[in-house]
């Protein structure tokens, strides 16, 4: 069996073992990782070996700090990072670069049909109809962008919204309100299977999904860092979050998952104050003072225009794992023009969280 997983911020960590007896047996960890002394990847090896092949991560991390030689050092590497390779490895997850990733940026869209196009393209996926799709979105509409989870009574003020002529939409993944304008925004979405985050804690999945663009990032000059569980922060703010959705697949076979991002590229700060309902716990919890200090823009961060912005990105992802230009099908057009119509649009799914 073979396991590979990248540490968030640091390098990657490669594992093939053997289970015999319920055991494992014959692993060898490997990787691009820094570790001292040499005799520590022996410690590693032989603390897994015997290790019952149900232990979780938890778990055989403690095996491995139990048995590693005093003074040993870790560069880019941990044990949690191993222990998470050998689980990924006892799932058979799959690689990044297992896979034929399609590209699908197309013209703007209504907030409605950008909701539709994530719970169809997913559907997809995890019925084996299309190839893992990189998504970009352009925005034809402002938009509020509210969490499946949220009350919109407690998220949004009706009056700034209709004053600043704003729509306000609910999507099918977790997490906080999303305040989108057309120019101001980058929102990409990942539609995957799950094979791709086997052995993976929800959390460790959101870091393992982030990693490409924190790579992009990096290539633009900003020092960012997955912050859990859901947002990407540089030192001088937040600068994106992300959410989840998981599906199974017809038939009860493999799902997929839905990971998509909303990115900061400006922001009209008084505009989002006179529409979002920012309560102080949420601030107090973000370790500000000020909502206006709480997001720090990438036209600001990287002097860049937006379209660069997401060129530069698109071709990190391409460098990193290949990527093919596609589009969504007739087909899948239609099913999501439906159900941004019967859905997504509809108030009864908008306020189905009064």
């Amino acid at each position: 069996m073979h396991g590979e997983y990248k540490v968030p911020g640091g390098k990657l960590v490669v594992v093939d073992l053997d289970v015999e007896g319920g055991e494992l047996r014959h692993t060898r960890v490997a990787g691009d990782f820094f570790l001292e002394p040499d005799e520590a990847l022996d410690a590693i090896n032989g603390a897994l070996d015997g290790a019952p092949a149900d232990t979780n991560t938890a778990g055989l991390a403690a095996r491995i700090d139990a048995a590693l030689p005093e003074g040993t050092v870790m560069y880019g590497l941990t044990s949690e990072g191993i222990g998470v390779a050998v689980r990924r490895a006892l799932a058979h997850a799959t690689d990044w670069t297992d896979y034929d990733w399609q590209l699908v940026h197309e013209g703007p869209q209504a907030p409605a049909l950008h909701m539709a196009l994530d719970e169809v393209l997913t559907q997809e996926v995890a019925a084996g109809r299309r190839a893992p799709t990189l998504r970009v979105w352009e925005w034809g509409a402002p938009s509020v962008i509210i969490g499946s989870f949220q009350s919109l009574a407690n998220e949004v003020d009706p009056e700034g919204a209709a004053r600043h002529g704003i729509e306000v939409v609910r999507r099918i993944s977790g997490g906080g309100a999303m305040f989108v304008e057309p120019g101001n925004t980058i929102t990409y979405s990942l539609s995957v299977p799950e094979a791709l985050v086997q052995g993976l804690s929800f959390q460790d999945s959101y870091a393992y999904l982030d990693d490409w663009v924190l790579g992009a990032l990096a290539d633009m000059g900003i020092k960012a860092w997955y912050q859990p569980l859901n947002d990407i922060a540089t030192d001088a703010g937040k600068i994106a979050g992300a959410a989840q959705k998981r599906m199974v697949a017809p038939g009860g076979g493999p799902g997929a998952v839905l990971h998509h991002v909303t990115m900061s590229y400006d922001i009209d700060a008084d505009k989002m104050l006179e529409v979002l309902r920012i309560g102080k716990e949420k601030l107090s919890d973000k370790g500000t003072k000020s909502a206006k200090k709480r997001v720090d823009p990438l036209r600001r961060q990287t002097g860049l225009p937006r379209e660069s912005v997401i060129d530069r990105m698109i071709e990190s992802f391409r460098g990193r794992y290949g990527l093919t230009d596609g589009k969504v099908t007739e087909e899948e057009l239609a099913r999501a023009q439906e159900l941004a119509r019967t859905k997504f649009s509809s108030p009864e799914w908008t306020a189905r969280v009064p």
